[in-house]
């Protein structure tokens, strides 16, 4: 029965947290486009794999690499 003392604040104070988060995120117009983000990432990837297409060509120049990696002789 004593933990009812310690479990029904904490758990008063989680619901109160969340509820003050959620009307902070309504506030401050966090969810009010919840349509464009999906459709956005099923459009913004065509341009780079475009520019990889490219790049990886066969009659693309090979860029020279840099950085610490090994030494090949």
């Amino acid at each position: 029965m004593n933990i009812l003392y310690v479990i029904l604040p904490v758990a008063l104070l989680l619901s109160a947290g969340s509820i003050a988060a959620f009307i902070w995120t309504v506030s401050q117009g966090q969810l009010d486009d919840v349509d464009s983000p999906p459709r956005r990432i099923l459009f913004e990837g065509d341009a780079p794999l475009r520019t990889l297409a490219v790049a990886t060509s066969p009659a693309a120049p090979v860029p020279p690499q840099t950085g610490s990696g090994p030494v090949r002789s």
